[in-house]
């Protein structure tokens, strides 16, 4: 498997009310039968109704606006850039869950839900330095704990 993802999809309760949420933090998508469709840099971010997601997957729907084990995140150039996506979120009817604040780790950062209760990070983290197009680069975090010294991996 090569290492990237292709499409991220959330199951949603309500497509009309989900598309408007994140129209309303700017993204502009195409609804095609039922399914809305956003290009979010390299990849695509799908709205799905959460009963046919669950059912693609071979799995059953499950509780919605419980905690998934997922967060999805989107990092900012500025703190102020993490403040303003907040207040956007909110005003569109999103959940603040963690307010804007300098995190136990030293970056700017806050979270909220969407309104089936998707979570999102928005963080200013300058050591994760984005590219004019949004890409981020992850930093060279040194030798993994699990690994030889000339980089292979322990058995």
């Amino acid at each position: 498997m090569e290492q990237r993802v292709t499409l991220i999809t959330l199951g949603v309760s309500d497509l009309a009310r989900s598309k408007g949420f994140y129209e309303a933090l700017g993204w502009r998508g195409q609804e095609v039968q039922e399914t809305v469709f956003f290009q979010a840099g390299g990849l695509g971010f799908v709205l799905w109704g959460r009963a046919k997601l669950a059912a693609d997957v071979g799995l059953e729907p499950g509780k919605a606006n419980g905690f998934g084990g997922i967060a999805l995140a989107h990092n900012v150039r500025s703190e102020a850039e993490v403040d303003e996506l907040l207040a956007t979120a909110e005003a569109a009817g999103g959940t603040v869950t963690k307010p804007a604040a300098v995190n136990e780790i030293g970056f700017y950062s806050s979270a909220f839900t969407d309104p089936d209760g998707h979570a999102w990070e928005v963080a200013h983290n300058p050591g994760f330095p984005l590219a004019e197009d949004g890409t981020v680069t992850l930093p060279d975090f040194g030798q993994a704990p699990d690994a030889t010294s000339d980089g292979a991996p322990r058995r």
